[in-house]
């Protein structure tokens, strides 16, 4: 899926990196630094500056890319002053709002050490545990989140126990934040979601028709804005049943919103965003995915015909696809090589969206009516309820 052929085909010099994940790379531990993922994404940008003119990249043009977990690096990097001066642009596909502060973090790598045997969460008691039963374990303890919701709130509905930690040294806050406070400064940024971004979650776990009235109830009371996001969910939404309210709400908490408020606070910030959304249809499973998560992927990077590819477009691929691809691919090239993507920027006043489809337009954001629901609320990170 992220085999880069097309896109050096075109000129590019592609570099993909590997980081520290799950444990490894975002276990709050008391006797090691927190995020080691992103050290390991900033010490590769460095590596990058100092080596990439010898590939015949250019150090001064280096754009960070990145789609779900992977844009939240991106976003991530943005406020970290570490990673000032690697990079020039960003693309970031689907940013997740996925952020704790210590409190939290520090009760999520106990209970997951005391869950994995081990006396103490701290570095040296994890070490000899074998990387495989690491995964697995952290696997089967994202799955029983819901059973401290008491306790951890809004994380328990995410499904991921560990995320980056607000710490105030690596991270030392949200990139929202820092944008918006101006002590983050904006750059050319390409960033959108897709519009049925929690459908790929609901078909893939067998939940897809099956919310009801109290699932609806739980998922706004914990992700939507309070104190007031569940009674504008209904109201501005005053035929949604259960369902379309859970998708809703999901998509909008997990992906959508953080991703257009990136948009948004990097241009405040005197940057240059190009927002996007996908609205095409995965044709596989009669339609059932939607135009859902992880789908604007092998679409960006000419994929259709890998595993995952096919999985989400089918076997063979229908023309609209392959021009659907090329215009995203066409986009990331322009954007990378000129900073323009191709369509008109964000302006305060005028939030311009590239509706990506199989006839793409350039329109008002669609998801305005989540936008108004969210407009005067920040993207705070988790901490204890």
């Amino acid at each position: 899926m992220y085999d880069p052929a097309a896109l050096t085909g075109a000129g590019l010099v592609v570099v993909t990196i590997n980081c520290r994940v799950g444990v490894e790379g975002f276990a709050f531990l008391d006797d090691a630094p927190p995020n080691c993922g992103f050290l390991d994404q900033v010490a590769a940008l460095q590596w990058v500056r100092g080596n990439i003119a010898a590939f015949g990249g250019d150090p001064d043009q280096v754009t960070v890319a990145g789609q779900s977990a992977g844009a939240g690096s991106v976003a991530a990097l943005l406020a970290m002053k570490s990673a000032r001066g690697l990079f020039r642009r960003a693309i970031a596909h689907s940013v997740p709002g996925l952020h704790s502060t210590p409190a939290p973090a520090r009760q999520v790598t106990a209970a997951l050490a005391h869950r994995l045997g081990v006396a103490a969460p701290t570095a040296a008691a994890l070490r000899d545990i074998d990387p495989w039963r690491l995964a697995a374990g952290l696997t089967a303890f994202n799955a029983e989140l819901h059973a401290h919701r008491e306790s951890w709130g809004r994380l328990t509905e995410t499904g991921t126990a560990l995320c980056p930690v607000v710490d105030g040294e690596v991270l030392p806050e949200t990139p929202w934040s820092a944008l918006a406070g101006g002590r983050a400064s904006g750059i050319e940024l390409l960033v959108g979601h897709t519009r049925d971004e929690f459908r790929l979650f609901s078909v893939m776990g067998g939940r897809r028709g099956t919310f009801t009235e109290q699932d609806a109830r739980a998922a706004l009371e914990l992700l939507a804005p309070q104190p007031h996001g569940a009674e504008a969910y209904r109201a501005v939404f005053p035929q949604a049943g259960p369902e379309e309210l859970v998708e809703t709400v999901y998509s909008d908490a997990l992906f959508r919103m953080p991703s257009q408020k990136l948009a948004e606070a990097n241009a405040a910030a005197d940057g240059t965003s190009y927002l996007f959304e996908l609205c095409w249809t995965a044709p596989v499973l009669g339609g059932a995915l939607g135009a859902c998560h992880s789908l604007d992927v092998p679409l960006a990077f000419g994929t259709l015909d890998s595993p995952v590819g096919a999985q989400l477009v089918g076997d063979d691929p229908a023309p609209e696809a392959v021009t659907l691809s090329d215009e995203i691919k066409g986009a990331w090239i322009r954007f990378v090589t000129t900073g323009d993507a191709g369509w008109a920027a964000c302006r305060p006043d005028r939030w311009l969206t590239r509706v990506l489809d199989a006839e793409s337009e350039t329109l008002p954001y669609p998801e305005h009516a989540s936008r108004r629901i969210w407009e005067n609320y920040s993207i705070a990170p988790f901490d204890l309820s």
